[in-house]
């Protein structure tokens, strides 16, 4: 007998879009690419706000977009959802309160490396959940710890980006007689570390001065960012990017000095552009790379060590081929595909259709 239709409410109340809203859109696309004959019928819809930009992203899928600017809205008297899958912290409290009022189970999925607060609200809406999702073994870590509910990991995975042949060569007509060394992240040093990255920048100016820092994107510390390094001849800030493929194609290195990272899917983007990595050892970023095997790893805050690191690959071709090839073999277990699918073992399994 054909299976009964599955209908997953996704969840994401966040105000922009980031790390974890493109893989909120990213499992939406691989699920409605599954083989309905083989996996059975799937539905999806949408919570967000209504001045989301994944409603543009979305614009032309057959999926329902309910409005809701706070985890109050949205719960109108339409057909229920077999499952609710909160993406964030907001979207939490939205199915927390949808299983109140209306007994819809739910799945969450932590993105973050540091441990809930273990707060009364946190409880109740954790204990409330039929499953936690982590993306990566730290954030595991922490929520087996708290044994508020049963966890699984499922890890993010790489976008995909593409390239366009004519951009990349501008870019590599731009940059031609440079070496770059890439950076791409919100601009927000607690988190991405870029005052770590401008300190080495200032070290090999003088030792590689046919090295440039390319760092794309944009954020809460990018005026005082770029007054800090005003000297520094060697830093190119070049804003958000949505031709981030373009860029990788011409990145000889790439720099993640993280302070503190969930998992860091930008690195899977870097692998799959075959850019040797040097990141930092910190929180869910091994998952990914395994240090002088698939890149290299450095102290979060250490900018010597990240200079060093950096130094060791521009004088070593060798070896950042053999890096970038073993961290491109790693990504069959990063896909949308491979996500999209253990997700829906879980969506089954908890709403036994």
């Amino acid at each position: 007998m054909p299976r009964e239709p599955l209908h997953i409410r996704h969840v994401n109340l966040a105000r922009g879009f980031r790390g974890g809203e493109r893989q909120t859109l990213l499992l939406i696309e691989a699920l409605a690419r599954i083989d309905d004959n083989k996996q059975g019928s799937i539905e999806q819809s949408l919570v967000c706000r209504r001045d989301s930009p994944m409603r543009t992203a979305l614009a032309g899928m057959d999926i329902e977009l309910i409005d809701a600017d706070h985890a109050l809205a949205g719960h109108a008297q339409r057909p229920r959802a077999s499952l609710t899958h909160a993406h964030e912290a907001k979207a939490v409290h939205w199915a927390w309160i949808e299983r109140r009022l209306r007994g819809t189970p739910y799945i969450l999925t932590r993105r973050v490396p540091q441990p809930v607060k273990d707060k009364r609200f946190n409880r109740w809406t954790y204990r409330g959940a039929a499953t936690a999702v982590a993306i990566s073994s730290v954030i595991e870590t922490h929520l087996r710890e708290r044994d508020w509910c049963p966890v699984v990991r499922i890890p993010s995975v790489l976008s995909g980006q593409p390239s366009d042949p004519t951009e990349v060569t501008k870019l590599r007509e731009r940059f031609a007689g440079r070496r770059v060394i890439g950076h791409i992240g919100a601009l927000v040093d607690r988190h991405k570390g870029q005052r770590v990255l401008l300190e080495a920048a200032r070290q090999l100016r003088e030792t590689h001065p046919d090295a440039c820092f390319l760092l794309l994107g944009d954020g809460a510390d990018g005026e005082a960012l770029k007054a800090e390094s005003a000297d520094l001849d060697n830093v190119i800030w070049e804003g958000f990017q949505p031709n981030v493929g373009d860029y990788l194609e011409i990145m000889t290195l790439f720099a993640f000095p993280s302070r503190n990272e969930g998992l860091g899917s930008t690195l899977l983007d870097a692998m799959d552009h075959g850019v040797p990595i040097v990141a930092s050892d910190v929180d869910g970023i091994p998952d990914l790379i395994e240090n002088d095997v698939s890149g290299l790893l450095v102290p979060p805050g250490d900018a010597d060590a990240l200079a060093t690191a950096l130094t060791a690959l521009l004088e070593d071709p060798a070896r950042c081929e053999r890096l970038s090839a073993a961290a491109r073999a790693r990504l069959e277990s990063f896909t949308p595909e491979a996500m999209a699918v253990a997700y829906l073992a879980l969506y089954r399994r908890l709403a036994d259709c």
